[in-house]
This record gives C-alpha cells, structure tokens and sequence, in this order.
C-alpha cells in the first residue's frame, strides 16, 4: 500500500504488521503472482497460544480468536484455556463474526476471507486479494467506465496486498467485509461468491473502513477521518452521514437498547440514539485510542483502551465508569463468554477478566 499518510491504519493493519455476483474467473493478464502465504496452512505450535491476536468473537457456547500468521486459537471453557484450530492460510486475519452457533467468517491480510462451519474447528477459504481484483475488473469493464476501469486495473498489478479490517452478517447467507481503501465486498450466498460494492458508497477520497454493525436493514460503516456511512435497506445504498469527529473511528457497536457506538483515535467514543443522524461525545478520560469494543448481553457496553482500560456505558446515559488497566495490554478485540467474562484479544495474547456491572 502506498498511500503516504495512513495513521488510522493503526487499528488493524498495524497490530498486524506488528505481530456482478460472479466467481472469479483466471487472473488477468499483468496480475502479480499469489503470495505463499495464500496456500501454506497456518503453522500448528504451541507458541500460537502466546501470538498476537487481534479480534475475538462467540460462536455458541465457545470463543473463537484470530491473530498473526492465520492463527484461530479456540476456548471451550471460558476464555481459561485455547487450543488451536487448523486454518489454511497464514495471512494475519483481523477480525472474526459468526452468524450462528456454527457458521462464521474470519478475514484479513492479503484480501483473505476464510469460512467455518464447525464453530471454528476448520476453515475453508473463500476469497484473496488477487480473486478480488479481479473480480473488481470484470464489474469496471462491465461499465465502460475508463476511469473505473484503469482504477481495477491498479488493484490487479499491486496484487493481494490490501487487507479486510471487519465484518459483518445480517444472516447466515447476507454479508459484508471492510477494508482499505474503501475495500467493501458483499455476498448473498453465505460467502459462495463474493462482489465489491464500492461503488454503492460515497466515499470518493476511497477512505479506509474500518468498522460496520448491522441492526435489521441497517447498517452502518465508520473508517478513516471521521468518516461514517449509513444504509437503511440492508446494503443496497448508501449515504454519507454528518460526523462529530475529524480523527480515524476504528469500530462500532449497536446495543440491546438501540444504541449505536463509534469509538476510535486519542479516547474518542461517540454514541447515537438514532442510528448515527446525531452523536453525542462520550468522556473515556483516556488519550490512548481506544481500540475494541462489545455490547452487553442486558444492555449497555464496554469498550477498552489500546493501554486496556475498561469503561463500561449503560443505554440510559453517556456517562462512562472505567476501570484502569490492571497491566498495560495493547488490547484489540473483546467478547462477552456465556459466564459474562471479559475475554480480551491483544497482542500479547489472550486474557480473561472477571464479569462487568455496569451498575
């Protein structure tokens, strides 16, 4: 990537660094060749269980982590123990969802997007960088746009090099995945076959996405400079929504109680009661982005600084109750496990903390 000034890619790209609904067809001419790490499977080790991992998610009972190298790391007991799963890629993967107990994505570096369906005990890829471009050639030479079409063109000679940053799934056939660049690609088919729709958003400086949740038909998108998209009929537009923030949001989060979260660089979270047409600021009392965040099961919220603060919010209100971070912990990814623990993704590896009130 070579883009010269790209601080928000700090969320993911950089902890990674750190540590026409069609198929796609042959690669066209002038593609660059496919990176080993498309078809070398993750390295089983007892040193995964120690890796940076940067998101983590339930699919069940159980919870799934992802992190450096292709590594899915697997806990049957809360967060106190992992094992690791076989994966068949060891491109880093940023982030994890699973529409159900059994059927989940996890996707990443390299334009990778990998599915399961034993609740994370294999993966089969779906879609690369390579594929990708491809893909978004034939839709630009569908067009005639010469523009468009020169714009694809680039994306196949730089190759498999931009990475996925989130995901999400309104059901188990309806889904969409973020990334760099203004990187969207959406399936209907459960992740069969994948399509971008970059053009559907307005985002013509081609921002990096960062983050999206769905709620619905709903779906919301927030990225680089503040930027926050909103579409109101499951994917098939998009407007540009007025943000409260000039700085990078790095995620979003939507409550039992219907509130929507945006939070991101130097301690800024943001919440709205109506689906991102207002914002209101919330007080982290932290400098330090904060970098992952999860709704409660009952309502309300927690979000953890990149130093791992934990500030708890309640749907009722913007106060915020924090919890300084016992030991600083780059931390990039949270979930709830069924016994209401904090499991934590960084890059130090997996942690546990004990259950939240937000009381």
């Amino acid at each position: 990537m070579s883009r010269s000034a790209h601080p928000g890619m700090a969320r993911r790209a950089v902890l990674g660094a750190l540590a026409g609904w069609a198929a796609a067809a042959a690669l066209p001419a002038g593609a660059a060749s496919a990176p080993a790490v498309l078809s070398a499977a993750a390295l089983l080790s007892p040193k995964a269980l120690g890796a940076a991992t940067l998101a983590v998610t339930r699919a069940g009972q159980r919870l799934v982590a992802v992190g450096e190298r292709g590594t899915v790391l697997l806990s049957d007991d809360h967060g106190v123990s992992w094992k690791q799963a076989p994966v068949p890629v060891q491109a880093t993967l940023t982030c994890v969802r699973f529409a159900n107990d059994k059927t989940g994505w996890a996707a990443g570096h390299l334009g990778v997007i990998l599915r399961s369906d034993d609740a994370g005990a294999s993966w089969h890829k779906q879609l690369d960088g390579l594929q990708a471009a491809a893909l978004m050639l034939q839709a630009a030479q569908a067009t005639g746009d010469d523009k468009a079409i020169a714009n694809a063109q680039r994306w196949v000679e730089e190759g498999a090099d931009k990475p996925f940053f989130d995901l999400e799934f309104i059901d188990a056939q309806r889904g969409f995945a973020v990334g760099a660049y203004g990187l969207i690609f959406a399936t209907l088919d459960g992740g069969k076959t994948w399509a971008s729709v970059a053009p559907r958003l307005p985002n013509p400086k081609s921002l990096h996405l960062y983050g999206l949740r769905a709620h619905g038909q709903t779906l919301l998108i927030a990225g680089e400079q503040g930027l926050l998209l909103r579409s109101t009929d499951g994917g098939l537009s998009f407007s540009a929504l007025t943000s409260p923030y000039k700085g990078s949001f790095f995620g979003l989060l939507h409550t039992a109680g219907d509130v929507w979260v945006a939070y991101g660089l130097r301690g800024s979270a943001y919440r709205s009661l109506d689906a991102g047409t207002q914002w209101e600021k919330l007080d982290t009392g932290v400098p330090m982005t904060v970098g992952a965040g999860t709704a409660l099961p009952k309502g309300g919220f927690v979000l953890l600084s990149q130093a791992g603060d934990v500030l708890l919010g309640r749907d009722e209100g913007p106060a915020l109750k924090r919890t300084p971070a016992r030991e600083p912990l780059p931390v990039s990814g949270v979930a709830i496990a069924v016994d209401g623990s904090l499991v934590l993704a960084s890059l130090r590896g997996m942690r546990r903390l004990s259950a939240p009130s937000v009381n």
